[in-house]
């Protein structure tokens, strides 16, 4: 149902959060490496196995805040690069999801919490299909309202905003110019999210705006100190370039 590959860096990876709110904390070791891992995945994807495993291990001797997020985001990009099927995928989302849902259960106030319990909510239901996993779009909705409560600076909050407003058809509650407003509200706070770029993109390619769309995949493209070099590398870039072959045509 949600969240097109466009904002995956989504979100994710431009803040994350683990290193700065697991300081102090006696948490798997695990977290901090992820914390730093998650920019610079593409130069060793399956160590992601590794990480992986041992947040479940972690998680399942304690259960803490900072092991259950990290398991959550861990997940998410877990799914999106290492998963070969889809219902590796859709397992990988849903675990997410659930360490999501019990980190939620923890810290109702923790903005990181929500923030990946919704993305992996909304990755499951896109994988999934969007007729098949409409009744998840109120949870989405409802966590991106709790999440811009919490935390109305959390630029990948409007990532996954903007990307399910792009992706749900108009008469199921999508809509593209509200698409396109959170988009631009997540990009003044971090220019650099190039993932956010490609989504934005996408919302002036489907209102047939195709030149300002190609300005911006162009700054994508040209981006040198993207906030995740990982998500660039391996996701923004080419799609940004074929996006752009797209509209030559």
């Amino acid at each position: 149902m949600l969240l097109a590959r466009a904002w995956r860096g989504v979100l994710l990876a431009t803040m994350l959060v683990l290193g700065p709110a697991a300081a102090g904390r006696a948490e798997s070791p695990y977290v901090a490496e992820l914390a730093t891992f998650f920019y610079r995945y593409d130069q060793d994807p399956p160590r992601l196995d590794a990480i992986r495993a041992g947040l479940e291990q972690a998680v399942a001797s304690d259960p803490d805040l900072p092991n259950l997020v990290a398991l959550a985001q861990v997940s998410f990009l877990w799914g999106d690069i290492r998963a070969t099927s889809p219902e590796e995928k859709l397992a990988a989302y849903d675990r997410g999801r659930q360490a999501g849902q019990r980190a939620v259960a923890l810290a109702p106030q923790d903005a990181l919490a929500h923030l990946w319990f919704a993305i992996n909510t909304a990755r499951w239901g896109q994988t999934k299909g969007v007729l098949r996993s409409l009744f998840l779009l109120p949870t989405v909705k409802r966590e991106i309202e709790t999440i811009l409560k919490l935390d109305p600076m959390l630029a990948p909050a409007y990532a996954l905003a903007g990307n399910v407003y792009y992706e749900v058809p108009g008469v199921l509650g999508g809509d593209v110019k509200r698409a396109e407003r959170m988009f631009r509200r997540g990009l003044s706070l971090q220019p650099n999210f190039t993932a956010m770029r490609v989504g934005l993109a996408k919302t002036l390619i489907k209102q047939g705006r195709p030149v300002e769309a190609a300005q911006e995949l162009r700054r994508v493209l040209r981006e040198r100190e993207p906030e995740n070099p990982a998500d660039w590398a391996m996701q923004d870039r080419p799609q940004a370039s074929r996006l752009l072959d797209s509209i030559a045509g």
